[in-house]
């Protein structure tokens, strides 16, 4: 292979995901993971999450009904839910949700619309002063967008 094989294949392996009409954002939907990721069966944390703990992910489901309005805070579900799924003890925590941080008030998005969270990830019991919900992980400094 020459030089200018290679740069020519190069530049059409980058186009690749766009020819295809996914977009850069779909393109790299690999590195985004499910919040099954996150735990073991036996609701420990994954080796994922402990290597992970303090840098960027993204994390993919649905957006929970917020507990109050003008909130910087929502809960992430795995699946569609119309209420939210709030927690008393951390001894009853589901591995089916994560508490999502944002920088900004949030816009709600309905229930069953798919969306894809990036934030820092924190592990480890914490109780927010405001809603008095417990979490055992979370997102913080987070965004959020539909794919």
């Amino acid at each position: 292979m020459n030089r200018r094989h290679f740069i020519v294949g190069s530049g059409l392996c980058a186009l690749l995901p766009l020819a295809s009409g996914l977009s850069l954002e779909a393109a790299h939907a690999e590195d985004t993971i499910k919040l099954r990721k996150l735990y073991n069966k036996d609701l420990s944390y994954s080796d994922y999450a402990l290597s992970m703990e303090d840098k960027r992910v993204s994390v993919s489901g649905f957006m929970a009904p917020p507990l109050k309005a003008e909130s910087k805070f929502f809960v992430l579900t795995r699946r569609p839910m119309a209420v939210c799924p709030f927690c008393e003890t951390e001894a009853d925590w589901p591995d089916d949700i994560l508490a999502i941080y944002t920088k900004r008030i949030i816009d709600v998005v309905s229930f069953n619309t798919k969306i894809i969270t990036r934030g820092t990830l924190k592990l480890g019991s914490f109780t927010d002063p405001e809603t008095g919900f417990l979490s055992r992980v979370r997102l913080v400094d987070a965004s959020y967008e539909r794919p």
